[in-house]
């Protein structure tokens, strides 16, 4: 018996190795993007509610594929 034990790792020295590849793993294929929960500002239901207008660069940014357009 003494020979087995010597030669298999010690229990916590394997339950650290597991959670070292553990969270490897997960931190390597974490697909979480937080960028992609950013919100900029208040939108137009907020400016709505407290009475407020667009600046008229956020109205013009509006449609980047036409600057120069008027807002439907």
């Amino acid at each position: 018996m003494a020979s087995m034990a010597s030669r298999c790792p010690s229990p916590s020295l394997r339950a650290t190795f597991a959670a070292t590849l553990r969270t490897f793993l997960n931190d390597l294929f974490d697909d979480y993007r937080p960028e992609l929960h950013y919100m900029r500002g208040p939108g137009p239901k907020w400016r709505e509610k407290h009475g407020l207008q667009a600046s008229p660069a956020a109205t013009e940014s509006a449609n980047p594929l036409y600057p120069g357009s008027i807002p439907a």
